[in-house]
């Protein structure tokens, strides 16, 4: 026992020594422990503190950012707003613009009207005084009426007298003679009536002849337009030859894709500071000379530029064009129109017939029309509408097969015009049937329209050919010494020897100059021929 208790005593003695140092070491480590949780809770707090300053920092971050999307996205809003202002402000320059000409149309056409008010005054004033001098003559003719009766009984009387003496003399009875007299007197009222048709005839062809100049010379009077010859050359002004080369560009692939674009033909040669576009389609020519000049103007020019470039010009021309023959219509006073008519008629903007523009030519022909079927009493509307589109197919004949009369008749009729419309258009000049008196007036004005001097350019060599000619058809007649062609052609004066002609054939050899001139040369309007005879005598006095 005492040998256990000597051996476990110290056992005991070390364990619990072992076990007091255990305590202190637990409780050294658990300070320790403690003190490194310190340390990393205040680690912890400082990278708390870190990590939220790195959030607020990406926080301001994102808000700036999307600060910085909103405001680039209210800058292209607000950019597409100024451009929208700046289209709708051109947009409103140019309705004004439209406003100021249709106002000053409108002032015009005021101006027009009170002018016809007048006439139309003066013309009642001249209606009151015919009126009463027609009263005057029916008070005449019916005392001349009551004469001539009172002479009729007198001479039926002195008619039976001698038919009865007649009786008498030539042992007939009165019934015979009075046949025979009848057949005698018949006979001769035949003869006088044949030369009263021929001189009622005759009357009458001079009074239409006269009729007729007064009718056309008051319509040209009435529309006083200017009638210079217009030319149209495709041409582009550059600022500098090196512009040519660009247009040019690397291996020539400008110009071929502006050709292919614009289907007409660049042609760049040595003429300086231009360059030509030639195309048969004027329209087509016109939107490439407006895109060249667009291409100039911005300096980019490369194919997908050119592509971009002929889209938007090609819009702006189509809707030009509709403008065009909007106006043309407008100005004419011609409603409800097809907006395809309207489309031709503004193409005809771009086109010539010798030099002189065919939508001009048209408005000229319609006021002319209007103005001489008002004169007739005929409707002067349907005199304009006729006027005005009589050259439509002018528009279309580059692109089918026919003349501009029958496809300017075959567009008439495909879109609802009348029969008299589109006769006008399809028998203004000769070869066809003429089914109205407007198809006529349109003939007339659309003559008078082209005959105007200086409305159309002709071949100079072709008018010095056309004078010749008919100086030389003056001069082979008998009896002429010279003869002269002047007003451009449109009267010819011949002086006669007065010692092989006499005044008597003037009036003839006038007439026959002018029929061989009509059947031998080509020429527009009408040629006057003046025949001058002068005798002269001279003596010496010594």
């Amino acid at each position: 026992m005492e040998y256990f208790i000597m051996i476990i005593g110290p056992i005991i003695g070390v364990a619990v020594g072992i076990g007091i140092a255990l305590a202190l070491a637990a409780k050294r480590h658990q300070h320790q422990i403690e003190a490194l949780l310190a340390k990393e809770r205040a680690a912890l707090a400082i990278e708390r503190v870190g990590l939220q300053q790195e959030a607020q920092r990406q926080a301001e971050q994102s808000a700036a950012q999307s600060l910085e999307a909103e405001r680039q996205k209210l800058s292209h809003s607000l950019d597409d707003e100024r451009g929208k202002l700046r289209d709708e402000r051109q947009q409103l320059e140019r309705l004004e613009g439209r406003l100021a000409r249709l106002e000053e149309k409108l002032s015009q056409r005021e101006d027009a009207l009170a002018t016809r008010d007048r006439a139309f005054d003066e013309k009642l004033a001249t209606l009151d005084r015919k009126t009463a001098q027609l009263k005057e003559r029916e008070d005449e003719l019916s005392a001349a009426r009551d004469h001539l009766e009172t002479e009729r009984q007198g001479l039926a009387d002195e008619r039976r007298g001698i038919a009865d003496k007649l009786a008498e003399v030539a042992g007939l009875s009165r019934e015979e003679a009075q046949q025979r007299l009848l057949a005698e007197l018949d006979k001769e009222l035949q003869e006088e009536q044949g030369r009263l048709i021929n001189r009622r005839v005759k009357e009458a062809e001079e009074d239409a002849k006269v009729k007729a100049r007064e009718l056309v010379s008051r319509a040209i009077q009435r529309y006083a337009a200017e009638h210079t010859a217009e030319t149209t050359t495709a041409k582009v002004l550059i600022p500098d030859e090196e512009m040519k080369g660009r247009i040019i560009g690397k291996e020539g692939r400008n110009i071929r894709a502006f050709s292919q674009a614009s289907g007409v033909d660049v042609i760049i040669d040595d003429a300086p500071g231009q360059i030509t576009l030639s195309c048969f389609d004027p329209v087509r020519r016109e939107i490439a000379r407006r895109a060249l000049v667009d291409l100039i103007e911005d300096g980019r020019i490369h194919p997908a530029r050119i592509e971009e470039v002929m889209a938007r010009v090609q819009q702006e021309m189509e809707r030009d064009v509709l403008q065009y023959g909007e106006d043309a219509a407008f100005t004419c006073e011609v409603s409800g129109l097809h907006p395809q008519l309207l489309k031709l008629l503004g193409k005809l903007q771009f086109r010539t017939s010798y030099g002189q523009n065919v939508l001009k030519h048209s408005q000229e022909v319609s006021f002319l029309c209007g103005a001489m079927a008002a004169d007739l009493g005929l409707d002067p509307r349907l005199g304009r509408r006729c006027g005005l589109l009589h050259d439509i197919g002018k528009a279309i004949d580059h692109e089918q097969e026919g003349s501009h009369p029958e496809l300017g008749y075959e567009a008439l009729k495909r879109y609802n015009e009348s029969e008299i419309v589109a006769n006008a258009a399809l028998a203004h000049h000769e070869g066809h049937e003429v089914l109205s008196t407007y198809t006529t007036l349109a003939a007339a004005a659309d003559a008078i329209s082209a005959a105007r001097p200086g409305a159309r350019r002709e071949n100079v060599e072709r008018y010095i050919k056309r004078l010749e000619q008919i100086e030389d058809i003056a001069c082979a007649f008998d009896g002429v010494m010279k003869a002269y062609a002047i007003q451009a052609g449109r009267e010819v004066r011949v002086l006669v020897d007065g010692h092989k002609l006499p005044d008597d054939a003037l009036p003839k050899l006038a007439r026959s100059i002018a029929r061989r001139i009509e059947d031998e040369v080509a020429f527009p309007g009408e040629v006057r021929v003046t025949t001058i005879r002068e005798t002269r005598q001279s003596a010496v006095a010594r």
